[in-house]
């Protein structure tokens, strides 16, 4: 689904990329990976949720450092910024339950009220929400911690509705994905709000990418297909490559013609 734009931002200068299927299936994939990956580092590599939290800090620390400096959307350092934060707000989530013994119905809860606070004082501060108008650094650093938050909300409720609740890891997939329909049909339907729409879907996918990705690398014992975090990690990060790299050469080309726009302009 496309969000409004509440701002007359003009779209080279905008540091998020617009909202196509492209979009949204990457998204759902870097869920999966975020899903996946931690799991891999924490069990798979011996590092523990400290050591492997620690790592993926530092990592998501770097690629933020490069996407804010960065003067205009480039799909290759945006994606990788969101893949490391998908890992990191998994983290965080699984931190808190298993470190701290906190309940996933209260981490659910916390981080409703987190990114509900963030999404509060961005308005209050600049007047939209629309990922159109990510065009300064105060508003860049609005939406990535409203990503964060997203991304440990979608695990915390994924894994209560999967786990907590005992409805497997189909049932919540279907569950989140239901939820995903129902949010498109309001926005084209019924016109409901873009931007209210997007941060929602924005949201569920989190929980549906996290359940998609259980269910295909958890073993058929515990209700999944057995593919491994390493097998579906593989998969998805190779789907995910080969779209950034299609994204970036179209945003290379789509630059060379607004340059030749603006040279033909100053020509007149």
């Amino acid at each position: 689904m496309n969000t409004l734009s509440t701002a007359s931002t003009p779209n080279w200068l905008n540091k998020v990329p617009e909202v196509t299927l492209f979009f949204w299936v990457i998204k759902m994939m870097s869920t999966t990976v975020g899903e996946t990956a931690a799991d891999y580092l924490n069990v798979n590599l011996h590092l523990g949720l400290t050591g492997t939290s620690v790592v993926m800090g530092a990592l998501l620390t770097i690629a933020l450092f490069f996407q804010i400096r960065t003067k205009r959307h480039v799909p290759s350092i945006y994606w990788v910024a969101v893949v490391l934060i998908s890992v990191f707000g998994t983290l965080i989530t699984d931190n808190l339950s298993d470190n701290l013994g906190v309940p996933l119905v209260v981490s659910t809860g916390a981080f409703s009220a987190a990114l509900i606070a963030t999404f509060a004082v961005w308005y209050a501060k600049e007047r939209t929400l629309s990922i159109h108008a990510v065009d300064t650094v105060k508003r860049e650093l609005f939406y990535w911690t409203a990503i964060l938050f997203t991304f440990a909300l979608g695990t915390a409720a994924g894994d209560w509705v999967a786990e907590g609740l005992n409805l497997g890891y189909s049932n919540a997939a279907l569950l989140f994905g239901g939820l995903i329909a129902a949010t498109a049909f309001a926005h084209y339907v019924f016109k409901a709000n873009a931007v209210a729409c997007f941060w929602m879907a924005y949201v569920l996918t989190r929980p549906f990418g996290a359940s998609c990705g259980d269910l295909l690398s958890q073993p058929a014992s515990n209700g999944g297909l057995g593919l491994g975090t390493v097998g579906t990690t593989a998969i998805f990060l190779v789907t995910i490559t080969g779209l950034v790299a299609y994204l970036s050469i179209a945003e290379k080309k789509l630059n060379a013609q607004r340059a030749l726009n603006f040279d033909l302009l100053n020509e007149i």
